[in-house]
């Protein structure tokens, strides 16, 4: 019981932490000694950027995603072919086996 209290605690202190930092986020845009328009076209700059890195970032995961299909198509090429060698002497083996 007392742990359920800590934990709610925890989360209490940590939700008001974050609460207390976009609200000061906030307050620091509206009371910037910028104009609303600097303001405005410096946020769309930060938007601008993260949207830039978010596709660069989204790029890069697709180039690595499509390598590792690549690969693993490789791989399972590579393994088809070892299985059907093997299956191919295990079908002459017993063939030999049988004509004894």
């Amino acid at each position: 019981m007392a742990t359920q209290d800590h934990d709610m605690s925890a989360m209490t202190v940590l939700f008001a932490f974050a609460s207390g930092v976009l609200l000061g986020a906030v307050a620091g845009l509206l009371l910037a000694p910028k104009s609303g328009e600097e303001t405005r076209r410096q946020l769309r700059g930060y938007a601008r950027k993260a949207e830039e890195e978010m596709l660069e970032q989204a790029r890069e995961a697709r180039a690595a995603l499509d390598e590792t299909i690549e690969r693993s198509k490789q791989f399972l090429k590579e393994k088809q072919e070892v299985l059907a060698g093997a299956f191919e002497a295990g079908q002459e083996a017993f063939r030999k086996e049988i004509a004894t």
